[in-house]
């Protein structure tokens, strides 16, 4: 049926009348719905002569791409939500939705569940915009480009390309700032109890460490650097190798909170009293940080305040506005309690 005018549409059965479908030009055109998609919307995977034919198709039956309308509702996606610091990103999204008059939903892509969550639930939903934790695919961003929906990923795990809007912390920054703090007070041999090496974060807050032991003088002794997996578990392991070394380091600064709580139960574990013997700094500024004995010093990373600035620039987005700036690093700040001490030495 490949060539078929609108005449010889009335003549097959159809109705002239009607509006043209998708379907209707992939079936003149003889190839598939999803292939007629792709060129109705840009994208790739599609030969120049099938392009060529399903365009020409498309223009000579006046075939419209019907409106996509969008919910009044931000998206927001999370790869996990057992982590505490999830409850500090819902606050400062909500936050900015009771202002705006807007829904939230909150979906987990459980990439353990049986039946887990896609993007392509997400898409079916149209919502407004979407904020993505942690990490969005390419092909993530290419299926919420091809639909229209705007989207921003907050406090990215990987190297983004240029112009995908995020917003994050300064890491780098953080980790100089909390290993400074340790030197300051006299502490020479530090220990980090890093993050997984892929991790962006991590890879950040572990160079701000590096550079702080130059910046002081000190050399940098690789088997001070313990690469961990971010929680209590994983951290209490690290801390009891790290500590139980004859050459014991003086100090720990930890990738995360829940790492930091590890090694309070590590030192704990073998004898040793914090920060009398070992001083202990963590990077997020959960609120468990200000209960534990003693208060942790720690990092504070505005979690909340980093949603409500990636919410409204997803907001922004999806209401077709231009932005001076797609990429945000909000500032981190040390705060300092009670698990650190000058060396006993």
């Amino acid at each position: 049926m490949a060539g078929a005018s609108t005449a010889d549409r009335s003549e097959a059965g159809g109705d002239s009348r009607r509006p043209v479908t998708i379907a209707y030009i992939a079936e003149s055109a003889g190839v598939s719905v999803p292939t007629v998609s792709k060129v109705v919307n840009g994208r790739s995977g599609v030969s120049d002569e099938t392009r060529a034919r399903v365009e020409e198709l498309i223009n000579r039956f006046g075939y419209r791409k019907p409106p996509g309308t969008r919910t009044n509702v931000v998206e927001l996606v999370f790869r996990e939500l057992e982590s505490m610091w999830a409850v500090e990103i819902i606050r400062g999204v909500e936050r900015v939705a009771r202002e705006r008059r807007i829904g939230v939903v909150v979906s987990e892509f459980g990439l353990h569940d049986s039946t887990p969550m896609t993007m392509e639930d997400t898409v079916g939903r149209r919502p407004h915009c979407v904020l993505s934790v942690a990490q969005l695919s390419a092909a993530e961003r290419e299926q919420l480009t091809a639909k229209g929906i705007p989207f921003v990923v907050f406090d990215p795990t990987s190297e983004l390309p240029d112009g995908v809007p995020f917003v994050g912390a300064t890491n780098w920054r953080g980790g100089q700032s909390a290993t400074r703090h340790l030197v300051a007070l006299g502490h020479r041999r530090i220990a980090m109890i890093s993050g997984p090496e892929q991790v962006l974060c991590c890879r950040a807050r572990l160079a701000g460490y590096g550079s702080a032991l130059a910046e002081a003088g000190l050399a940098a002794d690789p088997d001070l650097v313990v690469h961990a997996p971010l929680t209590r578990e994983d951290g209490y392991a690290a801390a009891r190798a790290l500590l139980t070394r004859p050459d014991r380091p003086t100090a720990v600064f930890a990738a995360n909170d829940l790492q930091a709580l590890g090694v309070y139960q590590a030192a704990r574990a073998i004898g040793l009293s914090v920060p009398e013997d070992v001083s202990v700094v963590g990077f997020d500024d959960l609120p468990v940080a200000a209960w534990v004995e003693p208060p942790l010093t720690t990092v504070h990373q505005p979690l909340t305040e980093m949603a409500v600035a990636a919410t409204e620039l997803a907001l922004a987005l999806g209401r077709g506005e231009q932005t001076l700036r797609t990429g945000l690093e909000i500032a981190t700040t040390l705060v300092v309690r009670n698990s650190t001490a000058p060396p006993k030495d």
